[in-house]
């Protein structure tokens, strides 16, 4: 009677083992395991082996977990019946000793140990797991034939054609977020890699500088109205177009210029600025951030036109923009410093019409959907299907509007509240 009682303590701890090593296993995180292992930590390299397989590791634990839990079922109902002899209260006895048992001491205990410390005790047991799972590997393979054959012709799931729901790229933005909300990641931190994520996602359209807004230059000036022009900006790359904004005919460099002036002295009607400006760099509006700034890195330049599938001009696009997406707003001593967001004390915003919703939402940490619009404007519009009035408010997607400026057809400015702080 005592040598049962102590097999079936020991069964109880073999099952405490098995369901402590399946939680810390499957919580573990791979990423910082494959860390470990390039740094030559042995138990390390053993769980990522282990955890390639996870469809055999949990069919392998699984199945030494439920035999040692029903060999001590068994064994605890022998046990009950030669103390209390066949009959109701032998099982009824039997079945709460047991349930409290292993709920306690072989479930809930262990699991919570290993989901306290997952890296640590996965690095623990993985050295005994890879020989049980490797004895067990020809019992599983058989189970996962009948699981796999059961599913697919009795519920019509192919497990084996199944892909991940989400990119590993949603999957570390996941993670991102919710060490972020846990108070585990800086804000800044947080945008910046999310900023890096994102790039595919985003396309030159999104971040562009529209047309309207783009500082250009009649090629047909004078070569001194050029230089005048060009001195008093605060670029350095100016289009040039002949006479229609759409067909830009060259980008002049300042320092090419400056170049051509000190060479002839000075003299700016020596100059033929068509001949010293670069060939203008042109990009439909649909391609993506990475694309771009892979194509800037290949062509070895910093500026583009946007145009649309007809060819017209929409924007400009630069290197620094597409940087300005991962690191945030980059300003030198030539920028002028033009937010159009003004931080009100009811916790709302009156911000410009032409701010776009990415930048809003970076800089107030709010989630304004920027699919179907590219600026604050662009989404009142599109959400209220109208060209609304002066005083005229919305209320979607958690948050207030109150359009406060408009010139014509366009909404220069509103007024931005959440629905919590409002309220």
């Amino acid at each position: 009677m005592i040598t049962t009682a102590l097999i079936i303590l020991l069964l109880l701890a073999f099952s405490a083992f098995f369901s402590g090593s399946e939680t810390a296993l499957t919580a573990t995180s791979r990423a910082r395991m494959r860390s470990l292992e390039l740094k030559g930590d042995k138990k390390a390299a053993s769980v990522a082996r282990l955890t390639e397989d996870r469809e055999r590791l949990i069919g392998g634990i699984l199945l030494g977990n439920n035999a040692v839990n029903i060999l001590a079922s068994v064994l605890a109902s022998g046990l009950f019946v030669s103390l209390f002899g066949e009959g109701g209260i032998a099982v009824a006895a039997s079945t709460i000793v047991m349930t409290v048992l292993v709920l306690v001491f072989a479930e809930v205990m262990p699991k919570t140990a290993a989901i306290a410390r997952a890296d640590s005790i996965a690095m623990l047991v993985a050295p005994i797991m890879k020989h049980v799972v490797a004895v067990l590997a020809p019992i599983v393979s058989v189970v996962q034939a009948i699981v796999r054959v059961t599913l697919h012709r009795v519920f019509g799931l192919d497990v084996t054609a199944m892909d991940d729901a989400f990119t590993p790229q949603e999957e570390l933005k996941g993670a991102i977020e919710l060490h972020h909300e846990e108070g585990q990641m800086e804000k800044e931190a947080r945008d910046i890699i999310r900023g890096a994520l994102e790039l595919d996602d985003i396309t030159v359209e999104d971040i562009m500088l529209h047309r309207k807004s783009i500082e250009m230059l009649d090629a047909n000036l004078s070569s001194l109205e050029i230089v005048e022009a060009v001195l008093a900006s605060n670029h350095t790359r100016i289009p040039l177009f002949d006479e229609d904004p759409d067909n830009v005919v060259g980008i002049l460099h300042a320092k090419d210029m400056l170049r051509s002036l000190w060479k002839e002295g000075n003299d700016a009607s020596k100059i033929d600025m068509r001949a010293i400006a670069m060939k203008p760099y042109f990009v439909p509006e649909t391609t993506t951030l990475q694309e771009q700034l892979d194509a800037f890195k290949t062509a070895q330049m910093h500026f583009a036109l946007v145009v649309d599938e007809y060819g017209s001009l929409r924007g400009l696009v630069t290197l620094e923009d597409i940087l300005e997406e991962i690191v945030g707003e980059i300003e030198d001593e030539h920028d002028v410093a033009v937010t159009g967001v003004e931080v009100q004390e009811d916790g709302g915003v009156v911000v410009q019409g032409d701010v776009t919703i990415r930048d809003l939402n970076r800089m107030m940490d709010w989630r304004l959907p920027d699919e179907e619009a590219v600026t604050i404007a662009g989404l009142v519009i599109h959400e209220g299907r109208c060209i609304p009035d002066v005083r005229q408010k919305f209320s979607f997607h958690g948050y207030r509007f109150e359009i406060l400026g408009k010139r014509r057809n366009q909404v220069t400015k509103l007024k931005v509240v959440p629905l919590r702080e409002a309220a």
